[in-house]
């Protein structure tokens, strides 16, 4: 394939041979995928061959090589014109996402009772494969409650305020659940981990406002330099997984009933309209929801240990996801159509005025919520009109290792020592674990942040630096 620069954070991959749209890039040349065997590229010519897809096959700054989809990836189809839906477009982890949460204490004040915080946290988050969580759901009747109410089921049970709801992406629960489409192994794996971190790259971590650089949409989210705050990345858990890997199967044993042919086996899909397709989106939209009733019980974790160890409360910034697949309206070629739109590692980012942003965010525009890795910083961003990416956006740092390689670089105890030693508690549910999300296994999310900006897809409000983090 030949990549053309169209500009200084945009790159343009023409049609050829099967693919029905172009390819578009967004990134600089140090931030495309460089490391051995990331396929990143070719799966965004793979994705842009998707019956119904229109505009383009993109991929955001930090795009990387995933399962069919690269992460970073983002393409909508057409619902109403044989468009398809994909499960490797939205990801085993359904809605795994980030929520930001602000803190009544700056940084200096929170110093001499960090560490007592970070030992409750330590003590009282579940985390790791496999590990209970902090709710422990009777049956699949309440998990069934909790598949359609998402977050706010989890604030009816008193996990929570109801303004939290104001300030989730879709009020916390999508529309559209439908839990007779999640299988019961699914529901198995999920009653014991409702509020919990999982593994991987998912953390919570207590940040610190380092710098401002929009002071009036920083007002806006709550935020002020120096402050202190708490980032939560995790996702759906085992249940998510096991709804992908079911309607996987299901969409790759239907392929050849809809004609469809594929570069990739891993890009399965079906009709949005179909069978197939609606039951894959109603049990999709059933494991976001718990992924955000996950997330809804981590935060009240975090409320309880910085009320019992730093006396100070904890206010909701914003909630969103990134591995999602939603139906949306969108202008394309001066006509508006219906559109299954796939973002797999990106977040949506709602420009102000937007007739979706919740009340008290439609001058701003949408939280776009970047994290980083341990010992580097995270964004906070906002949704920048312009965006002809259907309002999509960067979701992170990038891997440019693989677990593997990160293992033979990095020994897990010598990295908490090294961030120890730069002031940053860590308190991990394993060494190896520590290891495999090193720092240098990722992009430098700086320059993620500034390519994010350039290409116009959101714009930068604050930078936050780490003080302590919980790994899964």
């Amino acid at each position: 394939m030949t990549l053309v620069r169209e500009g200084p954070f945009r790159f343009r991959i023409e049609p050829q041979d099967r693919m029905r749209v172009p390819g578009v890039v967004f990134a600089t040349e140090e931030l495309l995928p460089q490391a051995v065997g990331d396929k990143a590229l070719e799966q965004v010519v793979n994705v842009a061959t998707l019956p119904g897809i229109v505009r383009a096959s993109y991929a955001m700054p930090d795009v990387h090589w995933g399962y069919g989809f690269p992460i970073g990836g983002v393409a909508a189809t057409d619902v109403d014109a044989g468009g398809v839906v994909s499960p490797g477009g939205v990801g085993f982890d359904i809605s795994c996402g980030v929520r930001l949460l602000a803190a009544g204490i700056d940084r200096t004040s929170l110093a001499p009772r960090m560490r007592a915080l970070m030992d409750l946290l330590g003590d009282t988050v579940p985390r790791g494969t496999g590990r209970g969580g902090l709710w422990k759901l009777s049956g699949r009747a309440q998990m069934e409650k909790l598949l359609v109410e998402g977050a706010g089921y989890a604030v009816e049970c008193g996990h929570g305020v109801a303004r939290d709801l104001e300030r989730c992406e879709d009020r916390g629960a999508l529309e559209g659940a439908d839990p007779s489409h999640v299988g019961q192994r699914a529901v198995e794996r999920g009653l014991q981990q409702v509020g919990s971190l999982g593994s991987g790259n998912h953390f919570l971590e207590v940040q610190a406002v380092e710098q401002v650089y929009d002071a009036e949409t920083a007002a806006v989210f709550g935020l002020h330099t120096g402050q202190v705050c708490v980032m939560i990345h995790c996702g759906s858990r085992g249940l998510g997984h096991q709804v992908c890997t079911d309607h996987v199967r299901v969409m790759d044993q239907s392929l050849r009933s809809f004609g469809i042919q594929l570069p990739d086996r891993q890009l399965a899909c079906a009709p949005v309209v179909s069978s197939p397709g609606r039951g894959y989106l109603g049990a999709m939209a059933a494991a976001a929801n718990y992924g955000r009733a996950n997330r809804q019980l981590l935060a009240e974790a975090a409320r309880h240990a910085f009320a019992v160890a730093a006396k100070a409360g904890l206010d909701l910034v914003y909630d969103v996801s990134h591995n999602t697949a939603k139906i949306e309206t969108h202008d394309v070629d001066g006509v508006p159509r219906r559109l299954c739109v796939h973002r797999k590692g990106a977040t949506l980012a709602l420009p102000p005025g937007h007739p979706a942003l919740p009340e008290g965010l439609v001058e701003s525009g949408h939280p776009v919520l970047v994290p980083g890795t341990m010992g580097t910083a995270s964004y906070v961003m906002v949704g920048a009109d312009g965006n002809d990416a259907f309002w999509s956006s960067a979701h992170g740092a990038g891997r440019v290792w693989s677990r593997h390689e990160a293992l033979r670089q990095v020994r897990g105890e010598q990295l908490r020592g090294d961030l120890e030693s730069r002031g940053i508690s860590v308190r991990p549910s394993s060494w190896r674990g520590l290891a495999e999300e090193a720092p240098d296994a990722y992009k430098d999310v700086d320059a993620v942040a500034r390519a994010t900006e350039g290409a116009g897809l959101a714009r930068m409000v604050a930078r936050l630096v780490p003080l302590g983090v919980v790994k899964g």
